[in-house]
């Protein structure tokens, strides 16, 4: 996949609220490029979860293209082999199951993709300073950890795009620095596009775009 273009996208809730917005992307026409770093800033309620989810949903107006396929008219199968191997998504909730490990965790997915061998993950985790929690149970873990083990996860498949809802939110300046590092060099070796999406604290890269989802 080479690009996602959004065309006069509105999600559902604001159509019905009647709000005005005051928005790069809804009810825009919006196109980003594989290869390409974006950042999406939003204010709370803007949209900024349901930009990365209208990806997976039907609650919107306008159209939404990958390359040239409407995704209201890809199959199942389509769909399958997309998240598979073109789309990766690191949640804000992060969606861990809290009664496995941090390891099993990431071995959910990288058993199903075969991606990464077992000592490129474990480099991530030493990378990311929690070698030592690999073996602890998520629901042991602090909130940060957490988000250094979805981020690892994300990176355990082949992607065109990657989009990370507040990835850093509750890491400090070092770690956000070293996850932005690995990002970026993931990034290129796979020529991805990478979308970030925060409300005030984003990763510290150069963004080739820079879009707002502000709403007044």
């Amino acid at each position: 996949m080479e690009r996602i273009i959004l065309k006069q996208v509105l999600p559902h809730v604001f159509s019905e609220s009647g709000d005005v917005l005051d928005s790069d992307v809804w009810k825009k026409d919006v196109t980003l490029e594989r290869g390409q770093v974006y950042l999406i800033e939003a204010a709370s309620g803007t949209g900024k979860s349901s930009f990365c989810s209208y990806l997976y949903r039907d609650d919107y107006s306008g159209q939404i293209y990958f390359d040239d396929q409407d995704i209201r008219r890809l199959s199942v199968s389509r769909w399958i082999d997309l998240r598979r191997h073109s789309l990766s998504l690191l949640f804000q909730e992060l969606r861990l199951f809290p009664e496995l490990t941090a390891w099993e965790n990431v071995m959910i997915k990288n058993n199903l993709t075969g991606y990464k061998n077992d000592k490129e993950i474990e480099a991530f985790f030493e990378q990311l300073g929690i070698a030592d929690k690999k073996n602890s149970l998520v629901g042991k873990m602090s909130f940060g950890q957490q988000q250094r083990v979805a981020f690892i996860r994300a990176l355990c498949q082949p992607f065109d795009f990657i989009f990370l809802d507040e990835p850093i939110s509750h890491l400090d300046e070092e770690n956000g620095h070293i996850l932005s590092s690995i990002l970026l060099k993931e990034a290129e070796n796979r020529e991805a596009g990478v979308i970030v999406t925060s409300i005030g604290k984003h990763l510290d890269i150069r963004y080739d775009k820079v879009l707002s989802l502000y709403s007044v």
